[in-house]
């Protein structure tokens, strides 16, 4: 992820969240950024769209919210100078879901130098629990040059 340095205000940061996720899945999956700080990341996406043949939230839909808010959440706790790049992510699905938005919501249970662990609750706009998932980040010095 390439990840220069972002604004600090709550709004902005999730502006620029979008902004550099143009042209990605993320985009294509039409997953909004809703709220960004050190504490959590929060997003949704719509349900429509991201279905499999029954017309169910296809589980790999979850997976790719989950792994986005993730993302962001580590490489917000890594700074500037380091990037996160996914080691392992995991979900368990709970619950079907036809239509409406799915919400996320990242907190890192454990930010370190080199690995960071996030936990990510997907849910209805309900509150009801879709999908709960852990990613776990490798964070690495920035290569000059690179992103």
């Amino acid at each position: 992820m390439r990840f220069d340095t972002p604004p600090t205000d709550p709004q902005q940061l999730t502006d620029w969240m979008q902004e550099v996720s143009a042209g990605s899945l993320v985009e294509r999956m039409e997953i909004e950024f809703v709220e960004a700080t050190m504490e959590r990341v929060v997003g949704r996406m719509p349900v429509r769209g991201n279905t499999q043949p029954y017309g169910l939230l296809h589980g790999g839909a979850s997976v790719v919210l989950a792994e986005t808010l993730g993302s962001m959440c580590a490489a917000l706790h890594a700074g500037p100078e380091r990037i996160v790049v996914g080691l392992d992510i995991n979900a368990t699905h709970h619950k079907a879901v036809h239509d409406g938005y799915v919400v996320g919501v990242a907190t890192a249970v454990t930010a370190g130098r080199s690995v960071s662990t996030i936990e990510i609750v997907v849910s209805t706009e309900q509150g009801e629990r879709v999908c709960t998932s852990r990613l776990t980040c490798l964070v690495r010095e920035k290569v000059p040059g690179k992103s």
